[in-house]
């Protein structure tokens, strides 16, 4: 047994944690070389271990938990290791791929406002906390699929941020029913005084979809299969906007928006003939 090998062993565990909460997640960074989809894996098994303290250790200390675990990520990243698996991969990865401490901090804010701040009546302060939450985890993977040109980081760093505004405000709206009744969170401030109609509906539509065509110019101009991973996952999120469209608010309110399998299957067969046909 050595480092090495616990270490690798960190990298498998964030993998099972991403399989079993993203099959879609999981599916777009399988297409991945090795060594970026490790990393992927990495970053979304830090992110969802923050976010699981703040959206489901209800009954513990979670603004505890969640102190220790940002104590216990800046050990991980100055020392190299820690006896959280997680923390581990991931501090591995920042190391090698040069990911800002500034982007890490970013997004424990948000995480941390996620448990004391549940309406955003503003556009500045939703667009604070979605930078914090989405923003710079999208600009985590762009040091990832960028592997130190940082002038192609520099060209992409927008759309990335934009890409993730597109995805965050997409489960927002899908996750509409669970965040206002069960964590009483209102994070579109069309929404936060009246319930979701289909008119702030419209409203918050639109502006997704404005991120997502400022995103797609970035999209097209990632390397190699990164472009591949990053454009199912794209059209993943179009296909879940153009569903909840498509819906009433009051189903909304009701229940969760998925895509079926038939649908996730033809994204698949969609986005290979793009790539292979250079039509991305």
């Amino acid at each position: 047994m050595s480092v090495d090998f616990y270490l690798e062993n960190c990298y498998r565990i964030s993998k099972l944690i991403t399989n079993q909460y993203s099959t879609s997640f999981s599916l777009a960074t399988s297409f991945l070389p090795d060594e970026k989809k490790r990393a992927i894996y990495a970053i979304y098994g830090f992110v969802r271990l923050a976010d699981e303290i703040v959206d489901s250790f209800h009954g513990y200390d979670q603004t505890f938990l969640l102190d220790e675990l940002n104590k216990e990520l800046n050990y991980a990243i100055t020392q190299g290791i820690s006896i959280n698996t997680v923390l581990t991969a991931f501090a591995d990865t920042v190391k090698k791929y040069h990911i800002k401490q500034e982007h890490i901090q970013a997004f424990m804010k948000s995480m941390k406002n996620d448990l004391s701040q549940t309406t955003y009546t503003s556009s500045d302060d939703l667009n604070n906390y979605i930078y914090g939450s989405a923003d710079v985890v999208g600009l985590m993977c762009l040091k990832v699929f960028c592997d130190g040109d940082q002038d192609l980081y520099n060209r992409l760093e927008c759309s990335a941020q934009k890409l993730g505004s597109a995805f965050q405000k997409v489960n927002f709206l899908r996750d509409i029913r669970d965040d206002t009744m069960k964590l009483g969170r209102k994070y579109f401030p069309e929404a936060a005084i009246n319930q979701l109609d289909t008119h702030t509906k419209q409203i918050i539509e639109k502006s997704i979809e404005m991120d997502f065509r400022e995103a797609w110019t970035g999209v097209r101009q990632l390397p190699g299969r990164s472009k591949l991973s990053v454009a199912l996952a794209y059209f993943y999120f179009k296909g879940l906007l153009r569903k909840i469209r498509h819906t009433s608010p009051e189903k909304l309110l009701s229940e969760r928006i998925r895509l079926s399998n038939l649908r996730k299957y033809l994204i698949i067969v969609k986005v290979g003939f793009m790539y292979v046909t250079r039509l991305i």
